[in-house]
């Protein structure tokens, strides 16, 4: 929920930072997912600051994001009449 904030306020300030505040906003996004997935990570037994323990933490927050993407609620709106109805899912 707080990466979807923040994402979402970064989005919104996009046209208005500078190279420099996008840059820190991306150094943010990084430290929380070491924070979160750092240690499950390890606990699975990769050591820390390698590459294989960097990329259990990518495919952690991104299997989490998928899995948001998934479940996120949706819209399904349909027109038309009897035998032809044109429907659209958001």
């Amino acid at each position: 929920m707080r990466t979807s904030m923040a994402l979402t306020l970064a989005l919104l300030l996009g046209g208005c930072a500078t190279q420099a505040d996008r840059a820190a906003e991306q150094q943010r996004e990084v430290d929380e997912m070491i924070a979160v997935y750092g240690p499950a990570c390890q606990k699975l037994g990769y050591q820390a600051d390698t590459e294989q323990w960097r990329d259990c933490i990518l495919k952690m927050d991104t299997k989490n994001a998928i899995e948001r993407w998934r479940t996120a609620p949706t819209t399904t709106t349909c027109f038309g009449h009897r035998g032809f109805f044109n429907c659209s899912t958001f």
